[in-house]
C-alpha cells in the first residue's frame, strides 16, 4: 500500500470516512436513502479494477464479501450491488449498495434515482457507528 496515499476530495466531500480494512480504506455514502458503502484501496495511481494488482485482488474480493454481509446483516437487503464506475472520480473505489425493493430507485441504479437525500446528525452517526461493529469486529 502506498504510504502517501489520499483518498480522492470528491470522496471525501461526498462520504463519512468509517476506518480502514487491511486495503481499503471504508467511506459510508452520505445518501440517507440507500446503505452505501465505498472501498478504496490505498494504492496510488489506480483507475479501474483491473490496474489492481494481482496480489491484492483477493482481499479486495475478501473485503467486498465483508462490507456486502454487512451491508446485508444492517439492512435486510434483497440484494447487494457492488459496481466500480468512476466516471465522475478517477481514483478506484468500488461501491457495495444494499437495496431493497422498495427503496427509492428499485430496481433501477441508485444514480438514476434522483438527488441524495443528506444523511446527517444523528442519523448518520447511527448508521456509521452500526455499520463500523459490523464491518471491523
Amino acid at each position: 500500500m502506498s504510504t502517501n496515499f489520499e483518498v480522492h476530495s470528491q470522496l471525501l466531500d461526498d462520504c463519512e470516512q468509517l476506518g480502514n480494512l487491511d486495503l481499503c480504506s471504508v467511506l459510508l455514502m452520505r445518501d440517507a436513502r440507500f446503505p452505501w458503502l465505498i472501498l478504496v484501496p490505498r494504492i496510488n495511481g489506480l483507475r479501474d479494477l483491473h490496474d489492481l494488482p494481482a496480489s491484492n485482488r483477493e482481499q479486495a474480493f475478501t473485503e467486498i464479501e465483508i462490507t456486502s454481509e454487512a451491508l446485508r446483516s444492517y439492512t435486510s437487503a434483497d440484494k447487494i450491488n457492488v459496481a466500480a464506475l468512476g466516471n465522475m472520480v478517477p481514483q478506484l473505489h468500488i461501491h457495495v449498495i444494499g437495496r431493497r425493493k422498495d427503496d427509492a430507485g428499485w430496481p433501477g441504479p441508485v444514480w438514476s434515482a434522483g438527488p441524495a437525500t443528506a444523511l446527517k446528525g444523528a442519523e448518520l452517526q447511527e448508521r456509521a457507528s452500526a455499520l463500523k461493529t459490523l464491518v471491523f469486529t
